[in-house]
C-alpha cells in the first residue's frame, strides 16, 4: 500500500461514523497498520474497527475511501494480522448490505464493486485463516463451488460447506440449490462423521426439515466419544477465534431443531442416555443445557425430561447433579417422587464452575417447592449467607441460577411458624435496610396474619426511609393482630414523598384509623395529580362507595393511562361504582394480546387477577382463556427459573377465572 496514497486523500473533508473517531483518525491508523507490516497484531487492527463503527448501521465517506486501503493490506502477503483485517471487511459487508440506504454513503456503492475481484482473491490465499475468514466474502454459489472442488484444508473445508448453504438458501439463488444439494448428499453419502454433521447444517439453510430427517445420524456422531476430539480440531467458522467443541457443536444444532420440538425433545433424551452408558459427562451437561432451554418455553417436555433429571441425581459428575436439581426444582411438585434422593444430597457440596451455588441448594429449594419440610433447618440461614455474595456467577440470565430469597420464602406460608423465629433474627441484626430487609418485608406481606409475630421487629423498620413503605405493606398485611401499630404508621415522619405520605394514611386507616381523614387525603391526591399515571387509584379503590364523589377522576385515569394503572384505575371504578362495565372490558383488552403468541407480561396477571375480583368474564375472554390454557408454550416474558413461577400463578388465575359464572 502506497503510503502517498494516503497522503493525497482529504481525510479531513470526509464524515466519520462517531464523533469519539474523528475521520483524519482513519488515515492515522492505516498509516500506522502499513508500517507495523508483518509486525501488525490483531490488537493493531481494533482501532480501525472503531473507525468503521460498522455496528451503528452506518457507512460513511470515510469507510468508503479507506476501503481501497484495508484491501491492499488484507492482501498483502508480508502484513501481519490479514485474517483480522478480512474479518473487517465481511463485517462492513455485511452491516452495508443490510442498511437503509439513505445510511450509506453514495461512492460505497462504485468503490464496492471495484474492489470485489481483489476481495474474492482471498478466497484462495496461501493462508488457511484468510481463506476461512473470506469465506462471507464469496458473494456467489459458482465461487464457492469453485473453491469447495479446489480446497484441501479441513478447518476451511467444513465452514465452506456450510457457507454453500447459506448462499444457497439467500435471495435469488433458487437456480443454485440442485448443485449445493447435490455437494451435500455427497458429502452426507462419504464425509467424515464431523463433516456428515457439517452437511446437515448446510441443508439446514435451505430445507429447514433437514435435522429432524437426519436425527439419527446427529445423535450417532455426536454420543460417539471417539468423535469429540475430531470437532475440535476441524470445526471453524469465520469471526470465532477458536474452534467449536462438540457440546458448542450439540448446541448449535439443538437450534436447528428448535422448529420441531418434539425432535429436539428426542435428540435431547436420546444424547443424555448415551452420555449416560458412555460416562460421558461433557456431553451429558450439553445435552441437559438444551433440554433446559426447551423446557423454558415447552412444558410438554416436562414429562421426558423429569425422570432422566431424576435418575441424573446419582451421576458421579457435579455438573450433572447440580442441573438435575435445578431441573427438578423448577419442576416443582412435580418432582415429589424424588424427594427422598433430593434430601440425600442437601449436604452436597458439588458446583459448577459457572454457575452459582451448590447442588445442595439447588436440592434444598426443590424440597421447598414440593413442601418437603426436610428443607426448612437451616434455610433462612443458608438463603442470607448466599445474599452476601455480591457478585452471581451465572454469566447468562437464561442459564440455570439460585432463586432469590423471596421467590423461595413467600409461598412457604404453611411453614411460616417454623420459619418466622430466624426471620425475626435477621430483620434484627440485617443493619436497617441490609441486603434481605426490603426482601424479608416482602416475605411478611406475602405471610400476611402469619407473619403477625414479626410485628417488633416490622414497627422498629418505619423509622427507616428505606423501608417504611415495605413496612406499611406488611404491617397492613398482617390484618387485626397489628392494630396496635396504628399510631406508629400515622406518626411515621421519615417517608420521603407525598406518595409515602398517603399510603401512611390508607394504611392507619386499615389498621384502624380515621377513614374519613384517609379518603380525603387520597382523593384530593387523585383529584390534583399531575398526570393520569400519577394519581393514587389503587389506594382509592379500597374505600368502596364511601369514594364515590371521585369517580369521575378515577374514570379519567382509566381512559388515559395504560398497562398497570390502567387496570387499578378499572378495578377502583368497579369497586366505587359495583358496576362490571367499562372495568371488564377495559380489563379484558389485557388478555387477548396472549392468545397470538405475545408473552405473558405483569400486566396479564393483574388482569387475570381483576377479573378474578369483578366475578365476570366476557364470553370472548374466556375461549381466549381456554386456548391460552390448552397451548404448549411457557406463559411468561422471563427464560429462567422465573418462567415457571410466573407460568405457576398465570395458570391458577385462569383456571379461577374461568370457574366463574
Amino acid at each position: 500500500m502506497a503510503l502517498e496514497a494516503l497522503d493525497d486523500v482529504p481525510w479531513e473533508r470526509l464524515e466519520s461514523a462517531l464523533e469519539r473517531h474523528p475521520a483524519e483518525e482513519m488515515g492515522r491508523v492505516l498509516r500506522r497498520l502499513a508500517l507495523r507490516g508483518g509486525a501488525a497484531t490483531d490488537e493493531d487492527c481494533s482501532p480501525l474497527f472503531d473507525c468503521f463503527a460498522a455496528y451503528t448501521g452506518r457507512v460513511t465517506s470515510v469507510a468508503t475511501a479507506a476501503l481501497p486501503f484495508v484491501v491492499a493490506l488484507a492482501c498483502d502477503p508480508d502484513m501481519g494480522a490479514r485474517a483480522t483485517l478480512v474479518l473487517l471487511l465481511a463485517a462492513v459487508s455485511e452491516r452495508a448490505a443490510g442498511a437503509d440506504p439513505g445510511l450509506v454513503d453514495a461512492g460505497w456503492h462504485e468503490m464496492w464493486p471495484a474492489q470485489r475481484p481483489r476481495i474474492r482473491a482471498l478466497l484462495a490465499d496461501p493462508m488457511p485463516e484468510v481463506r476461512r475468514e473470506a469465506l462471507p466474502l464469496g458473494g456467489t454459489v459458482g465461487a464457492l463451488l469453485e473453491r469447495w472442488h479446489a480446497e484441501t484444508d479441513p478447518t476451511v473445508r467444513l465452514p465452506l460447506l456450510i457457507a454453500l448453504g447459506t448462499v444457497a438458501a439467500g435471495p435469488a439463488r433458487t437456480g443454485q440449490v440442485d448443485r449445493v444439494r447435490a455437494v451435500v448428499a455427497e458429502v452426507l453419502r462419504t464425509g467424515s462423521p464431523v463433516m456428515r454433521v457439517a452437511a446437515v447444517h448446510a441443508w439446514a439453510e435451505f430445507d429447514p426439515r433437514a435435522p429432524v430427517r437426519e436425527l439419527d445420524l446427529l445423535v450417532e456422531v455426536l454420543s460417539d466419544p471417539a468423535t469429540r476430539p475430531r470437532f475440535e480440531a476441524t470445526w471453524c467458522v469465520p469471526g470465532i477465534d477458536t474452534a467449536f467443541t462438540r457440546e458448542d457443536v450439540v448446541s448449535w444444532t439443538a437450534h436447528l431443531l428448535e422448529g420441531a420440538p418434539r425432535t429436539l425433545l428426542a435428540f435431547v433424551v436420546r444424547l443424555v442416555e448415551a452420555a449416560r452408558r458412555n460416562g460421558d459427562t461433557l456431553l451429558c451437561r450439553a445435552a441437559l443445557d438444551e433440554g433446559w432451554k426447551l423446557l423454558v418455553v415447552r412444558p410438554s417436555a416436562a414429562s421426558s425430561l423429569l425422570p432422566l433429571a431424576g435418575a441424573l441425581l446419582a451421576e458421579p459428575d457435579d455438573g450433572v447433579r447440580y442441573r438435575a436439581a435445578h431441573l427438578l426444582a423448577v419442576l416443582g411438585s412435580r418432582a415429589a417422587p424424588y424427594a427422598d434422593e433430593l434430601a440425600a444430597l442437601l449436604d452436597d457440596p458439588g458446583e459448577d464452575e459457572l454457575l452459582e451455588g451448590t447442588v445442595g441448594d439447588h436440592a434444598r429449594w426443590a424440597l421447598t417447592r414440593i413442601g418437603d419440610e426436610r428443607a426448612l433447618p437451616g434455610l433462612v440461614e443458608r438463603l442470607y449467607a448466599l445474599s452476601q455474595d455480591q457478585y452471581s456467577c451465572g454469566y447468562v440470565m437464561g442459564d440455570p441460577h439460585l432463586p432469590e430469597t423471596g421467590d423461595v420464602l413467600a409461598p412457604l406460608l404453611a411453614h411460616a411458624e417454623a420459619l418466622l423465629p430466624e426471620v425475626r433474627r435477621l430483620l434484627r441484626g440485617d443493619d436497617m435496610g441490609g441486603s434481605l430487609t426490603l426482601c424479608f418485608l416482602r416475605v411478611l406481606k406475602a405471610w400476611g396474619p402469619a407473619a403477625a409475630p414479626a410485628l417488633p421487629e416490622v414497627v422498629a423498620l418505619l423509622d427507616d426511609s428505606r423501608c417504611s413503605p415495605h413496612a406499611v405493606d406488611a404491617l397492613v398485611a398482617m390484618g387485626p393482630a397489628a392494630k396496635a401499630a396504628e399510631p406508629a404508621v400515622r406518626r411515621c415522619a421519615v417517608l420521603d414523598s407525598s406518595g409515602d405520605h398517603r399510603k401512611a394514611a390508607w394504611a392507619a386507616w386499615r389498621l384502624g384509623g380515621d377513614r374519613e381523614t384517609a379518603l380525603r387525603i387520597i382523593g384530593e391526591a387523585v383529584l390534583t395529580a399531575e398526570g393520569p399515571g400519577c394519581a393514587p387509584v389503587g389506594l382509592l379503590g379500597d374505600f368502596g362507595p364511601a369514594a364515590a364523589r371521585y369517580a369521575d377522576r378515577v374514570r379519567h385515569v382509566m381512559e388515559h393511562s395504560d398497562s398497570w394503572m390502567r387496570i387499578d384505575a378499572a378495578v377502583a371504578l368497579w369497586s366505587i361504582t359495583g358496576e362490571p362495565e367499562p372495568t371488564r372490558s377495559v380489563v379484558e383488552e389485557y388478555l387477548f394480546p396472549v392468545i397470538i403468541g405475545h408473552d405473558v407480561y405483569d400486566p396479564t396477571l393483574d388482569a387475570l387477577r381483576a377479573l378474578s375480583r369483578i366475578g365476570t368474564v366476557s364470553p370472548a375472554a374466556r375461549a381466549t382463556l381456554r386456548t391460552v390454557r390448552e397451548s404448549d408454550r411457557r406463559l411468561s416474558a422471563y427464560r429462567d427459573y422465573r418462567a415457571f413461577l410466573q407460568h405457576e400463578k398465570v395458570l391458577s388465575a385462569i383456571d379461577y377465572v374461568l370457574a366463574l359464572p
